[in-house]
């Protein structure tokens, strides 16, 4: 933590006003203020308030060396000019956990790297301005950072230290590499040791710390409700809704007349149901399904028509675009769109009349598409199914699903139609599969971490959440329907702007390096060409199902695949293996779908294209948006495994060494994928060295080694829920430990 008696010293009127974080960088940004105009130390000095004659001679003795380094140039006796060059760029800086930082220009291929003590007063995420050192042949380029141009964000969370006048907020973001100095008038009434959202205000040459100002008391740490807030603060992710928002829902006419009807397709007499998870509190997609007289099926993909309740303009638009996307946290949902809509007016709920719309397929035996209509509908579901219901039926191929599994916890009969669809369906649906990975998709079956919760949202068990025929039978018509949608409107002439889910082909240099940690454990990449690639890599997927190594293997493998992102320029979908493919079917909670209906009906109604370059922006919106949702999902599955591992310190437990490097050893717990770190300090049978092209640690007397992929024996050391962070004792390799 910074020292506070610094920071108090600082702002003391009599304490030598020379005291800078970086006199060196304060010097450079003066004169860089303006490139044609030279400055002299006396100048210099009255920018930066410098009056004593030891602040003097500090500054004058700065020039010589920013001469030296040949960043200012001196053009005069005593006056200094900044030297233009191609040294300076622009970027954005990622900064690790142990406090280096990168920058990502535009310019450069590779990434700057910023160390600890030239971050000046750039924090993560910003855009910055950063000059580039004179570098050897081959070596990865270095800088410090001159300039922060823009902040990416402005309030961050974390535990507050309150003094008699003065306050510290301890930021939790360990990408974070300051502390935040609170002023005693803009505590607002925090208690020390409580978990705040601090307010970025200003940072001053002269201050090594941000003055903040706490926003909002969190609550006390460890608090669930408390971590699960900061999870959405440290976002940015709101969990109300603002009161105009919700007045504004309330009045909207929900009501379906028989005008609107009119002006739809009536699809209420055919065939449809929808399949959800039996939690599911939205439903946003139906399937309808009938056997033509010439024997091929018509299969409707119904999809909540969010957009007819949701206007562009209005409050309600606006705020449902400001979040972009539900959040999914262990024990909640923060929709996007208030409850009013998203469990009810929108949701296809079974037996109502609701508004859709649709991607309606005409299709044979062999699942090809002869005839598509898109277009508005209204339905009326005949059918709520769980995952589980709909899977006894693909299973049993009977419509009487047991009480254990039926929604209604009774033993219910499905009527004869219904069980003839789902079983048809099924048979479309591997066929669709099975085209799908012949034409090089990827086959990712990772399994999601869930977990059984108690009235008090205190974590009493873990499961493994895996797909079944069921679900995939779902996702295999959305796929179908994002996938078509994307083509009618992608291939028109002249080109519509539209709005793309785009995957670019994997990282060379990650595929290189996966293919490196699997040979350890008998498995091979071929890297010859793309189609060896995704060959390759789905033959590793499958070969690794059921093997110590599956979690460690799926998670690094979907490393080396780029981001999925939105774009109006269309590259194909790699992971899938589509040319076109967009997200039309989940608009209750994902705002690019609730724009695809837009954009799909402006199209239908012959509507010009729209502006590029204002979907292109709101893309990048969406995109962030995604990004920032799934940390704070990924954050409130840690914190739940810590918790959980916090209620069982006293336990041993078996786990695989997932990740080994030069301070400690990461070991992921098999039985419900916990991980945690063992600190090489804490190996007290020997010294440990780190050999990174053995993926190992070696004992440097016993050559004892643990290495990627070991199952070892741990014990839970420290579970600290304010990090979300485990630290593991080490019992010993699973082979030792069961000898004894």
């Amino acid at each position: 933590m910074t020292n506070f008696v610094s920071n108090m010293n600082k702002n003391n009127k009599n304490t030598s006003n020379t005291k800078f974080s970086n006199l060196s960088q304060s010097v450079l940004d003066t004169i860089k203020q303006d490139p044609n105009k030279t400055y002299n130390y006396k100048q210099i000095c009255s920018h930066l308030s410098i009056t004593d004659s030891s602040g003097r001679n500090h500054v004058i003795k700065q020039l010589q060396q920013l001469k030296s380094k040949g960043k200012i140039e001196e053009t005069d006796r005593g006056k200094f000019k900044i030297i233009k060059g191609i040294d300076y760029y622009i970027g954005r800086i990622d900064v690790s956990t142990r406090g280096t930082g990168y920058v990502i220009t535009e310019e450069l291929e590779e990434d700057i790297m910023i160390p600890k003590r030239s971050l000046g007063k750039a924090l993560n995420g910003d855009e910055v301005e950063v000059y580039v050192y004179k570098r050897k042949r081959g070596s990865q380029p270095e800088g410090e950072i001159t300039r922060v141009i823009k902040r990416k964000k402005t309030e961050f969370v974390g535990e507050i230290q309150v003094h008699e006048k003065f306050a510290f907020v301890k930021v939790t973001d360990a990408k974070i590499q300051t502390d935040f100095f609170i002023p005693g008038r803009e505590i607002n009434g925090a208690k020390d040791g409580q978990v705040v959202l601090v307010e970025f205000v200003e940072w001053n040459e002269k201050q090594d710390s941000p003055n903040g100002r706490v926003k909002d008391i969190l609550g006390e740490p460890g608090d669930h409700d408390t971590e699960i807030h900061a999870i959405l603060a440290q976002y940015g992710l709101p969990y109300e809704f603002p009161v105009e928002v919700e007045e504004y829902t309330e009045k909207l006419d929900k009501t379906i007349s028989l005008e609107e009807i009119g002006k739809r397709r009536d699809m209420r007499g055919t065939l449809t149901y929808t399949i959800d998870p039996a939690d599911a509190k939205d439903f946003d997609d139906a399937l309808s399904f009938e056997i033509l007289p010439n024997g091929n099926y018509e299969i409707g993909i119904h999809i909540a028509d969010v957009s007819h309740y949701l206007k562009e303009g209005t409050v309600l638009d606006d705020e449902a675009y400001e979040r972009a996307t539900s959040v999914y946290l262990v024990d909640r949902v923060v929709p996007m769109l208030p409850e009013v809509l998203s469990n009810g007016v929108c949701s296809l709920n079974a037996y109502e009349d609701k508004l859709c719309f649709s991607a309606v397929f005409e299709m044979d035996h062999d699942c090809n598409i002869l005839k598509e209509w898109f277009g508005r509908t209204v339905i009326n579901s005949d059918q709520r199914f769980a995952y589980e219901e709909a899977q006894h039926i693909i299973e049993t191929g009977q419509g009487i699903i047991p009480c254990e599994i039926s929604l209604t916890k009774k033993e219910t009969t499905i009527q004869p139609e219904i069980v003839v669809a789902t079983l048809k369906l099924q048979e479309l649906a591997v066929i669709m599969r099975a085209q799908r990975m012949e034409q090089g998709a990827l086959s990712f079956d990772k399994s999601e971490v869930k977990f059984d919760l108690n009235e008090n949202a205190e974590p009493v068990g873990v499961y493994f959440k895996t797909s079944k025929d069921a679900n995939k039978l779902i996702e295999e018509f959305m796929l179908l329907a994002n996938r078509k949608v994307a083509g009618f409107i992608g291939k028109q002439q002249p080109k519509k702007t539209f709005i793309y889910r785009i995957h670019d082909e994997p990282n060379d240099e990650k595929l290189t390096a996966l293919a490196g940690i699997v040979v350890k454990f008998g498995h091979k990449l071929e890297l010859r060409d793309k189609k060896t690639i995704t060959k390759s890599l789905n033959k590793l997927l499958s070969d690794v199902k059921g093997n110590k190594e599956q979690n460690m293997v799926d998670t690094l493998a979907i490393r080396t695949m780029s981001k999925a992102v939105y774009s109006t320029n269309n590259i194909g979908h790699y992971g899938l293996a589509f040319d076109y493919y967009s997200h039309f079917t989940s608009p209750i909670r994902r705002y690019p779908d609730v724009m695809v209906h837009r954009l799909l009906q402006h199209y239908l109604d012959g509507g010009k294209t729209a502006s590029e370059d204002l979907y292109e922006e709101k893309c990048g919106h969406s995109s962030e948006m995604e990004i920032l949702s799934s940390k704070a999902e990924r954050d409130s599955i840690k914190y739940m495994q810590v918790k959980f591992m916090k209620n069982h310190a006293e336990e041993e437990f078996l786990g695989v060494i997932s990740g080994v490097t030069d301070w400690g050893i990461y070991v992921e717990i098999i039985s419900n994928k916990c991980e945690g770190m063992i600190r090489l300090g804490d190996l007290n049978d020997d010294s440990y060295e780190y050999v990174e092209e053995e993926f190992a640690v070696i004992g440097r007397k016993t050559k004892n080694t643990y290495t990627l992929g070991d199952e070892v024996y741990v014990k839970v050391k420290n579970a600290d829920l304010v990090k979300k962070h485990l630290d593991f004792w080490m019992i010993g390799n699973r082979e030792a430990v069961e000898k004894i």
